[in-house]
């Protein structure tokens, strides 16, 4: 599916909006803590080169880069790396964060051949039609070891979000097979996939340590969205998803998964 960056940058005050609401707070407040799981292991706590693709505005980046790792952003949407750069500037966080325009299918060698310590594929994959290929062209520029992370809508979820949500269970029902979803703030429409699908290419593309995290295991049921914009409703909330973030059965039924990854054979 070939995307239009002009559908991402005409959506950017949207977007925005969307990241401020507790739903996408959550959603990178739970990203951020499952990779700081890892993000240690092996790198004797000093920065780390990350390469995030399809970064959009640094929504991860920036809370990486205040960690105080190096993140490279790419993204096919100038208007979003602009704000990717003047988020950065503004947190005093320029000099840990770099901006590129770029196709993640056709990376310059500088990033395909990088060696970097972390590499993520946030919310990229229910865009494109070649989920294996684009797998492997983004752990390309990962070292041996390096950690990999890669999140996508789980299509476990369509069906309750749709019963819970809407009232209906007759589409609901409908959504039980169904792999597709219309993103009306993107204006594109999306293909689903379920962590148990995605997990053994991992395998085959030579990943190993795989696991497996949801995000948003309950916010996105809770029909009340106003109460969650209450502070002590949002901070219970939080608790309960940091909480429940890797303990099955919530995790397939999250809104989102989030799969963590080491590159290459086990040493």
């Amino acid at each position: 599916m070939a995307q239009d960056p002009e559908k991402f940058d005409s959506a950017m005050a949207t977007w925005q909006e969307w990241q401020d609401a507790p739903w996408g707070r959550l959603r990178y407040t739970l990203a951020e803590a499952n990779l700081v799981r890892h993000l240690d292991e092996g790198s004797g706590g000093g920065p780390l080169r990350i390469l995030d693709l399809a970064g959009g505005d640094g929504g991860d980046a920036l809370r990486l880069a205040a960690r105080g790792h190096h993140v490279t952003v790419v993204d096919l949407a100038p208007a979003m790396l602009a704000a990717a750069e003047a988020r950065a500037v503004e947190r005093g966080l320029a000099d840990r964060v770099s901006c590129l325009l770029s196709d993640v299918h056709a990376l310059p060698a500088e990033i395909a051949d990088g060696g970097f310590d972390v590499v993520l594929c946030h919310n990229l994959l229910q865009y494109v039609d070649d989920v294996p290929g684009t797998l492997a062209t983004a752990l390309a520029p990962l070292k041996e070891g390096g950690l990999f992370s890669v999140m996508a809508i789980n299509r476990h979820s369509a069906p309750l979000n749709v019963a819970v949500r809407q009232l209906d269970p007759a589409a609901a029902l409908v959504a039980l097979d169904g792999d597709r979803l219309r993103n009306e703030m993107f204006d594109s429409e999306l293909t689903l996939h379920t962590a148990e699908e995605i997990m053994p290419v991992l395998g085959e593309l030579g990943c190993r340590e795989v696991r497996h995290y949801g995000i948003r295991s309950f916010c996105d049921y809770l029909t009340d969205d106003a109460r969650k914009y209450d502070p002590a409703y949002y901070a219970d909330l939080e608790r309960l998803e940091l909480a429940t973030t890797a303990r099955a059965p919530y995790m397939h039924t999250a809104r989102l998964f989030q799969l963590t990854a080491r590159k290459g054979p086990a040493s």
